[in-house]
This record gives C-alpha cells, sequence and structure tokens, in this order.
C-alpha cells in the first residue's frame, strides 16, 4: 500500500526526510547498478474547507497592538501546509507573527492545496543522490496570499560508507528536530493539519546535515544521531526567512533517537535541541534556544505519537523580518506545548479498500512575548482516514480550538475559530 507504506517510513526520521528508498546498509555498488536513475513523482492534495465565524483568530473590536501578539493566528488550519481560512485584521496592525492563509474567511471553499512534483535522480554504481520537490499553491490574491511557486527541498545526499548507515546532506531539506516534519506533506501526514507546535519544529532548512545510525541486534534495537547548520532553524518559512542568513551566523539543531523494534511492538523515542541566533532579524547576539522530547509506540495497529517543545528567543532591537514581511519589533518570546496522537488502523482491506485509519490528538500551547498578552490555547482534533487503491488517500477532520483564560484573567479573548475540513490526496 503505497500511501501507507509512505507514511509508515515517514515514521523513520533519522532516515531521509523524503519517502525513497531506505538507507539500508549504506552504499553497495552492486544495488547501485540496478537501481532506476530517474524518478520523477508527486501528488494533488485538493480540499473542502469550512471555517466557523470569520475564519481567523482575529475579533471584532479588539485594539491591541499588534494584533497578531495577542491571539493565536494559527488556530484555524486548513490544509497540511498550516495555511489558515483567513489572516484578515480589517486593517489592524500586525508584526508578522502570521501563518499563510488561503483567504477564504468563513464561507465553505473548494481549495487546490498543493500539486507538488518530486524529481529524483541516483547515478547508477556512484553513492550519490539528488532530489528536488517543487510545489504550486493557488491562492485567492485579493483576500489571501499571492500564488507561489516554491522550491520546497533542493539537495544532494551522500552515503560514501558500504557498511554504515552514514549519510550527508547539502541543501534545502526537512527539519531534523523532533517528529512531525516527517508528516510534511499531505500523502504522507495520517490527518490533515499539522499540530500548533508545527510552525517551531518542521521549516525546511537551508545548508548542511549528517546523519548516522547503528544497530544493536542483540537488544532489537538501533541509536541515531541527526545534525544539521542551517541559515533560519527549523521555523516555517511564513515566520523566518531561509534562503540566507540575516546575520552571518548559522543555526545548529538535532536529534538523538532510539529505536525498539519486536515483532508486535516498536517503541521510538528522541529528545532535540536547538540553538543560535534568531534569524527573524540582524542582530547576531540575539539567540534561540529550543529543547524537544518525542516518543512513538505501536502495536498490534494502534498507534501513540507525542512530543513536547520549550522554546525561547532573547530580544532584539532590530527589527523584526518574517516571510510576511518586515515588522518593527522583535521581541523576546517564550513557548512551551506539545501534542498526543492516539490512532488505530481497522483491520479491514480489500483490493479497493487498502486502509482505514481513526485517529484523535491533543494539542496545547502556552506561549508570550515580553510586555504583551500571555496566550494560552488547546485543540482537539478527530480524524478518519481511508486509502484507495495504494493511490488515493480521502481524509476528514474536524478541528475544535479554545482559548484558554490565564489566572489573572488575561489571554487570548474567546473566538469562534473551529474548521472542518477534509482532503483528497492523488498520489502519483
Amino acid at each position: 500500500m503505497a500511501l501507507l507504506s509512505g507514511a509508515a517510513f515517514a515514521e523513520e526520521p533519522e532516515t531521509v526526510e523524503v519517502p525513497v528508498e531506505d538507507e539500508g546498509d549504506g552504499y553497495n555498488p552492486d544495488e547501485a547498478k540496478a537501481e532506476e536513475s530517474l524518478r520523477i513523482t508527486g501528488y494533488v492534495d485538493v480540499g473542502l474547507v469550512k471555517a466557523t465565524g470569520n475564519g481567523s483568530s482575529f475579533t471584532d473590536g479588539d485594539s491591541r497592538t499588534p494584533l497578531d501578539y495577542g491571539v493565536d493566528a494559527f488556530a484555524p488550519a486548513v490544509n497540511s501546509r498550516g495555511e489558515v481560512a483567513s489572516t484578515n485584521t480589517d486593517g489592524r496592525f500586525t508584526n508578522g507573527f502570521l501563518p499563510r492563509s488561503v483567504g477564504i474567511g468563513g464561507a465553505p471553499s473548494f481549495l487546490i492545496n498543493t500539486a507538488s512534483a518530486d524529481v529524483r535522480f541516483q547515478p547508477k554504481g556512484i553513492p550519490v543522490f539528488l532530489f528536488a520537490r517543487l510545489q504550486l499553491m493557488p491562492r485567492l490574491q485579493a483576500q489571501g496570499d499571492q500564488t507561489r511557486v516554491e522550491l520546497q527541498q533542493a539537495f544532494g545526499r551522500v552515503s560514501p560508507l558500504k557498511n554504515h548507515e552514514l549519510a550527508i546532506f547539502l541543501g534545502r531539506f526537512d527539519s531534523v528536530f523532533g517528529i512531525e516534519y516527517l508528516e510534511n506533506e499531505a500523502n504522507l501526514r495520517p490527518g490533515v493539519t499539522p499540530s500548533l507546535i508545527a510552525r517551531y519544529t518542521t521549516g525546511h532548512g537551508l545548508g548542511a546535515k549528517a546523519f548516522y545510525r547503528f544497530q544493536l541486534p542483540s537488544i532489537w534495537s538501533a541509536v541515531s544521531f541527526n545534525l544539521a547548520a542551517t541559515n533560519n532553524g527549523t521555523r516555517i518559512e511564513a515566520l523566518v526567512p531561509v534562503d540566507a542568513s540575516l546575520t552571518g551566523n548559522f543555526v545548529g539543531s538535532g536529534r538523538v533517537g532510539y529505536e525498539l523494534n519486536l515483532q508486535h511492538l516498536q517503541v521510538k523515542a528522541g529528545v532535540s535541541g536547538l540553538y543560535g541566533p534568531r534569524n527573524d532579524q540582524r542582530v547576531a547576539t540575539a539567540r534561540q534556544m529550543a529543547v524537544a522530547g518525542d516518543l512513538r509506540i505501536t502495536a498490534y495497529g494502534v498507534s501513540f505519537a507525542g512530543e513536547f517543545l520549550r522554546l525561547f528567543d532573547e530580544h532584539s532591537p532590530a527589527g523584526k523580518v518574517t516571510g510576511q514581511g518586515v515588522g518593527e519589533l522583535a521581541s523576546r518570546f517564550e513557548v512551551y506545548g506539545g501534542w498526543g496522537r492516539l490512532s488505530w488502523t481497522l483491520p479491514w482491506k480489500t483490493e479497493v479498500l487498502t486502509g482505514v485509519t481513526v485517529m484523535g490528538r491533543y494539542d496545547r500551547r502556552f506561549a508570550w512575548f515580553e510586555g504583551y498578552t500571555k496566550v494560552h490555547t488547546d485543540r482537539f482534533t478527530a480524524s478518519l482516514r481511508i486509502d484507495l487503491w495504494d493511490l488515493v488517500a480521502l481524509k476528514l477532520e474536524a478541528l475544535f480550538n479554545r482559548e484558554l483564560p490565564e489566572p489573572n484573567g488575561s489571554g487570548a479573548p474567546n473566538v469562534d475559530n473551529d474548521v472542518f475540513t477534509s482532503s483528497a490526496v492523488f498520489t502519483w
């Protein structure tokens, strides 16, 4: 089953961030000669979405400045990219802490979420692999973001050792931090939308990274290391520029992972860290720091996955630069949060119906900019995924967002920002 096998492969964050061939035991010239040299694959993600309220987290009459520092604008997500139904503020000032928007407000709409094409090239007899992913996102320019064509990934990978799982990457690639980046793409994500903390961990980095894993066969285990040095760290492109370092310094990130692989039980756990300059401003002495822990357990068709994050940004006197443009402030910022997901793949399978999975996820996020409102939110998500012919994934999802009050009566104002979304992903 192509889609679910791709999702299963994505459960290995320490291998490769694209759903392609397993690393195996490293470079083997005999196997390389038998590989197909050039492959072109991709997917189309079509959505049908309805957000409640006005499609945003902004309420009428909220005159706080900047407006996006006092609410969670990312909460009403509608697709796997984390884009929201609306970021319309009716002219009120924001400082660039905003997601991408599809610009539909509270009206139901069909969407082409993503049209994606992957090109893979494996020269025969050489331990080099090349990959590029080009994506088109058609958008309603009048009310949302402009239509974008994005070279989301473009890297070369070298696997120089025959009997060791060592891979070195140069270019633009997925994050190495945590585990949610494994589900960035709609054809790999079990549900439709990312978590409330995905904006900090699932961005694509430009730079260099290295992966190494060694097996412990006597105890059915493996230990892995993922390290990266990038311009931007691990945040999504809407928050932090990727294509150049604004400070002239790089951000280091990494993950240490452990795997236990038994016949009916798999356990995977990891610890991640990040340190370096903020790349949303131009002062190298303003730092960002983050730590995270993750856990996955799978047994008899039932799977649990979860992640916890703690992140801190130092204050900078420089102006804020994001994917939304140039803002005025680069305030000190703190966040902690996490998510947990329980899923069950039903034991039903026919020639047409190749998989049915039901899922529930709980997210929580507590964040604040120094001197501004502390924003405490959570979300309950219910999802259903049906796979057909190994080529089509049909997904239904409901997001129930809540703004939680603080003990002193502060916090984000209550807003009607739930989302009912769906996605049909055609993989080719």
